[in-house]
């Protein structure tokens, strides 16, 4: 029997089915202004991949943004628990993990048995996030994937002050009017984003065991900068933007094994 776990994020929707706790099948596929369609979208992408049909599933949990709208789901759960779920199923000994999406970013202190029990989020402004990272990105004309490595070839020491997405966008503006160099401007953004999400993890306490989760993750400008605050090496997982689907496809297999184990009314 397959499970799904589908994480709608306010950027992108992630699917992941697994049958025996292997995972058979998955997508990601922007979110848009949709969330439903693009569950039903992600999760038929999925099926695809997993050579199965609607029928073959027997438990469905949503997880993410918008999680409560997706209809075909029997269980909606935080993507806190997702996340402190699916990290805990790769690293069984990490006990903090900085998860960094597209428009917050959470950190979270996870027990023994894989549960949270403390969190910190950066929840009303886009600093720090996937979103800033792009809008800064297409005011310099740099390409996503090339803005990290590009941070740290920066020769120069440069301060952006703000870390407003609004007022940061003005100010690097301002910094290329100036001749200031891409790579020192980048170096500055990733800076400021290591400074800022330093103090959420502080918050919950960090321990040795120290995983990164999310798209922002993929960016080694913001890892290495992350890390040499820490003091420690993160851990990275292969796929780091599917935890939240994997930690809700776990849930849901605990869901199926339940349901299976109830007796029979009557």
């Amino acid at each position: 029997m397959l499970v799904a776990g589908i994480d709608i994020g306010s950027r992108t929707t992630k699917t992941l089915l697994l049958e025996d706790g292997a995972t058979r099948g998955q997508s990601m596929i922007y979110t848009g202004p949709d969330s439903a369609a693009a569950a039903r979208a992600g999760f038929e992408e999925a099926l695809k991949m997993a050579g199965g049909d609607w029928g073959d599933v027997g438990y469905i949990v949503a997880t993410g943004y918008g999680r409560i709208i997706v209809p075909f789901a029997q269980e909606s759960i935080t993507e806190i628990a997702c996340h402190a779920r699916g990290v805990h199923s790769l690293f069984p000994s990490a006990r903090t993990v900085l998860d960094m999406g597209g428009q917050d970013c959470k950190a979270i202190r996870v027990n023994a048995e894989g549960n949270h029990t403390n969190f910190a989020m950066n929840e009303k402004c886009a600093a720090g996030t996937g979103r800033f990272l792009e809008v800064m990105a297409e005011v310099l004309n740099v390409p996503l994937s090339e803005i990290g490595p590009l941070s740290l070839t920066s020769q120069e020491e440069v301060k952006v002050s703000s870390t407003c997405t609004v007022f940061a966008k003005s100010e690097v503006s301002y910094l290329v009017r100036r001749g200031v160099k891409k790579s020192d401007i980048l170096a500055a953004l990733h800076e400021a984003i290591s400074v800022r999400v330093y103090s959420l993890l502080k918050q919950v306490g960090i321990e040795k065991e120290f995983v990164i989760t999310g798209g922002i993750a993929r960016n080694i400008g913001v890892v290495r900068r992350v890390a040499d605050k820490v003091g420690l090496t993160p851990l990275v997982p292969p796929d780091p933007q599917m935890m939240g689907a994997l930690g809700a496809a776990l849930f849901a297999r605990e869901s199926a094994k339940r349901s299976q184990a109830r007796p029979l009314a009557g």
